[in-house]
């Protein structure tokens, strides 16, 4: 909203204060400013008070003007950069190389729609290759000859693939028909006026084609054919000439089926040519200034016929030969410096673009060669082949160098560049072609290479993200009301809670490096992010601006997890990870320096410290600092002191099996704050930790610390991948590795020696990947959840689906009409893990049993429901489901936002019944059926009508 005008409005401002001595504005001061503005009239208090704290990250509350400008250049730029990397094309570097053997260049790569790779050697050697270039079969087609004649050579070469035919040019001044599949001769033209420098081929019609060839005395060259196949056929039974049917081009076009159409286009060597359908139009080239590029039709105007002149011209040897010229009217010619080496149309896009010796690309109006719409620097070497993809909005490149480059046709900027040295092709460029079906960028030189395009895992279905990778960790700033997302791409996201709207993201925070954690400072002000480059950094989230690092010197190992640490009245931050030490950082407005090292560990930390990796910190107000490691420790340290207080070891699952290797690894600590330091409850748990197989175990941390009890939260025996608690610690949320979050009542649970384990309120599953981070916010009223798979997802305390952050509709928080709600996202429906379960399905049945009456008896008796002989409604609705009306069926776990029916064993059903029951949206399952994904839904596919019955 602020634009250059409001900017010079705010500079004046800022220079009158300074006249009298105020160089930094408190926010009255700087309201005022800003709603003098002409252009900000319409910004309320409550948008300014937003962007003063954001430029204010440290709280001093005042702000210099360089402060302002600085906060509004970084978040414009890093707003492009989001912008570019949303546009972002890269190639797999090195590329794919074969080795070519000694021998003539390849003149040029063809994908015809079989599938495969064709290219052309200058001596004649057809080569069929896989699109991962595995050579298939290669054949020379041109026959050996007798000592002292000249060997033929070739020139270029096109498919038919409607024939199965391929056209070869040749020296000879011929053009040769080759069957595709053999590369055994069908038949040649003969006796050319020159030699076809370049081919093209086009399908016009039902049995009609179009075959094109530029020359050495710049001409167009059309031949229209008509009844293609019998004409092939016609001229395969005719004369040989080097074992090759021949016909001349004199006696070829006496056939009423044969048109052939000879125009003077060029003034120089004809160096593409190529039929546009589309338009329909010839589109050919030259190295001639004043006839670079001429875009013309095929056959000239009634006008024309009758004003068409004959030119004569000598050509080379010694003949003449008349040539037919085109006036200005039928024609568009383009003047270009230097010439045209080659060009590409696109008529979606309505664009041509050209390049050539001047190393420049320049995009074209068609029809409009007065000027270029835009000119594309970049190449250091003349540009040899260019491709305009349009569904992709990119232009391929290749200039004579071997370097490779990606355009984006829209912001007519460069997105990607494959030097020789990265793809590590090497030697002569001699051709190249761009496979939208491959995704891939072919180039001949000394050897045969495959440019593949960098193509990033896409959301199956109907799966809505948040990132393009694994979202490794999110929080919530209660400051500016936004939630904030990092992921193993290195991209920091910030969204709105309050609509789930993206405001703001930047990337490369850690370069390369993914980003594994994130804390918030005690203002929510500023972010600090830790990643597998060993490094913390604090950031002005934002606007993406780096205010510190933090890291030790040299190389450093992964950090795993930091925090936020305040003891008397001073800010610390504090990492863990694979280093096996806890690093503290003091955090002060006194520390300008950028770079900032950890203060000496700990002697304790030192001598008696962890020995394997360190996974997770929690503290717990004042002074007591829990961290959990890969080896199953967990050490409780006093941060006043430096000394370890108590250290436990995580105890092994009762149901583990001695012969599968044990996991004891802690994910993730919480401290129960309403307990701690409360005399009557100073033998009660305190820590909590996750365990193996879903186990998590609590911990007294007083007096030495002991190990209380454990309980399994994980119903499918995953191991806890993180733990969070409500303010008054009654409430107990985890959550496991496939997704699934449990909730269960902690309130009263290990304050004494009973075992039982704790009441389950609430389950269901988030997400259908290992949760990476779960945060309640808002006095708890909701949970925010991050995942592996690639989704930040918000959710009521309650379990109810708000929505997807990224989701193309927004939602208002405090509106629960506007959530998902009773919508679950779409990935876990369809997941197998989803499915709702019953006792019944987990029976082993071996056919003896079925053969027992008893025994069948026995497992009927297991079913929850009662069956009646009504048959069930056609018409079923919520209620019915809730209540279990007719008692036909049963509903399977009511809390899974699944609606489900198990029918019992032996229970019959009318066709016409089975139908109703089919089309509602009620899932129903026989329940002896042991395949989870066999329902009524999809079991016509199975079973006949009678069968149903």
């Amino acid at each position: 909203m602020v634009s250059i005008h409001d900017l010079k409005h705010i500079k004046l401002a800022y220079d009158e204060f300074a006249k009298a001595g105020i160089y930094m504005l408190d926010y009255e001061e700087f309201q005022s400013v800003v709603k003098k503005c002409p252009g900000l009239k319409s910004v309320n208090d409550c948008q300014i008070q937003q962007l003063f704290m954001k430029i204010d990250y440290t709280g001093d509350g005042r702000i210099e003007w360089h402060e302002f400008c600085t906060y509004i250049y970084l978040e414009n730029k890093e707003k492009e950069e989001t912008v570019r990397r949303s546009k972002m094309a890269a190639f797999v570097l090195p590329a794919i190389v074969k080795p070519l053997n000694r021998g003539e260049p390849v003149l040029r790569i063809h994908f015809p729609p079989n599938g495969t790779v064709v290219t052309l050697r200058e001596d004649g050697v057809v080569s069929f290759w896989t699109p991962r270039l595995y050579l298939k079969n290669k054949k020379n087609v041109f026959p050996d000859r007798s000592i002292g004649r000249k060997p033929k050579w070739a020139t270029d070469f096109v498919p038919m693939p409607e024939y199965n035919k391929l056209i070869i040019g040749t020296g000879s001044r011929e053009i040769q028909f080759y069957e595709l599949s053999t590369l055994e001769p069908c038949c040649q033209l003969s006796v050319l006026e020159t030699v076809p420098l370049n081919l093209d081929y086009c399908s016009t019609g039902p049995d009609e084609c179009i075959i094109v060839y530029g020359d050495t005395q710049g001409c167009v060259n059309i031949l229209l054919m008509k009844s293609v196949r019998e004409k092939l056929r016609l001229w395969k039974r005719l004369p040989q000439v080097d074992n090759v049917p021949n016909i001349s081009i004199d006696h070829a076009v006496q056939s009423p089926e044969i048109t052939y159409i000879r125009w003077k286009f060029h003034q120089d060597w004809v160096s593409k040519v190529k039929y546009f359908q589309s338009i329909p139009a010839i589109v050919s080239s030259s190295m001639h200034e004043d006839s670079a590029l001429v875009i013309g039709s095929i056959h000239p105007s009634s006008y024309m016929q009758e004003q068409m002149r004959e030119k004569t011209e000598a050509c080379g040897e010694g003949k003449s030969t008349k040539v037919a010229q085109r006036a200005t009217s039928n024609q568009t010619i383009f003047t270009v410096p230097k010439g045209v080496t080659t060009f590409d149309f696109c008529k979606n896009r309505n664009l041509l673009v050209t390049g050539g010796m001047d190393k420049l690309l320049r995009m074209w109006m068609p029809y409009v060669p007065r000027k270029p719409t835009g000119i594309l620097k970049g190449h250091t070497a003349p540009v040899s082949y260019l491709c305009i993809a349009s569904e992709d909005g990119h232009i391929f490149s290749v200039s004579t160098d071997n370097t490779a480059k990606i355009w984006h046709i829209k912001d007519q900027t460069c997105l990607f560049t494959a030097h020789p040295k990265a793809s590590q092709i090497q030697g002569e460029l001699s051709a190249c072609l761009y496979s939208s079906a491959v995704k891939g960028l072919y180039i001949a030189s000394d050897s045969l290479a495959l440019l593949s395009l960098q193509t990033k895992p896409q959301p199956k279905g109907n799966q809505t993200v948040s990132h393009k990778e694994p979202v490794l960790c999110c929080g919530y700033s209660e400051e500016f009301r936004q939630v904030v997302s990092c992921s193993e791409g290195s991209v920091v996201k910030v969204w709105d809670v309050e609509t789930g709207a993206h405001v703001f993201e930047y990337g490369c925070a850690h370069g390369e490096s993914a980003i594994t954690c994130m804390a918030f400072d005690p203002s929510g002000r500023r972010l600090v992010t830790g990643g597998r480059d060993g490094c913390l950094k604090m950031w002005n989230f934002n606007n993406g601006q780096c205010v510190k690092i933090l890291c030790r010197d040299g190389r450093c190992a992964e950090i795993c997890d930091c925090s936020y640490l305040t003891l008397h009245r001073n800010a610390f931050v504090i990492s863990v990870g694979w280093g096996r030490r806890i690093d503290i950082y003091l955090d002060s407005k006194e520390e300008t320096q950028f770079s900032q090292r950890p203060k000496p560990s700990w002697q304790d930390d030192v001598r008696n410290g962890h020995k394997e990796d360190i996974l997770c910190v929690a503290h717990c107000t004042p002074h007591l600092l829990a961290t959990g490691s890969y080896d199953g420790e967990i050490i409780v340290w006093n941060v006043v002191s430096g000394r370890i207080q108590c250290r436990f070891q995580t105890p092994p699952s009762q149901k583990s099996n001695g012969t599968h290797i044990r996991n004891t690894s802690v994910l993730s600590l919480i401290f129960l704050k309403t307990r701690a330091f409360v005399p009557e409850l100073s033998s009660s748990a305190w820590l909590i930790s996750s365990g193996s197989q879903g186990n998590v175990n609590f911990w007294s941390v007083l007096n030495g610390g002991k190990f209380i009890t454990s309980f399994q939260a994980s119903l499918l025996q995953q191991q806890i991948a993180k733990l969070a608690l409500s303010q008054d610690d009654s409430m107990l949320f985890t959550a496991d590795h496939v997704g699934f979050i449990y909730v269960y009542n902690v309130k009263q649970y290990a304050l004494g020696p009973e075992q039982n384990p704790p009441k389950k309120v609430n389950f269901w599953r988030a997400h259908i990947s290992s949760i990476t981070s779960m945060k309640i916010f808002d006095k708890d009223q909701f949970l925010l959840t991050s995942s592996l798979d690639c989704s930040v997802r918000l959710w009521s305390i309650h379990g109810e689906y708000i929505g997807t952050f990224g989701q193309d509709e927004s939602w208002s928080i405090n509106t629960p009409s506007s959530w998902k709600h009773p919508a679950v996202p779409y990935e876990i429906l369809i997941d197998p893990l989803s499915m709702p379960s019953h006792p019944v399905l987990d029976i082993e049945i071996n056919l003896s049993d079925v053969s027992d009456s008893d025994k069948t008896e026995n497992v009927n008796c297991e079913l929850d429901v009662l069956i009646e002989e009504t048959d069930p409604p056609s018409i079923l609705n919520d209620k019915d489901i809730e209540d279990g009306t007719n008692n036909s069926w049963s509903l399977s776990e009511p809390g899974r936002r699944q609606r489900h029916a198990i029918l019992k064993h032996g229970n019959r059903m009318s066709l016409k019944d089975y139908n109703a029951l089919k089309n509602s949206d009620l899932i129903v399952t026989p329940a002896t059926c042991k395949r989870p994904d066999l329902s009524l839904r999809n079991i016509d596919s199975f079973v006949s009508n009678d069968a149903k019955e």
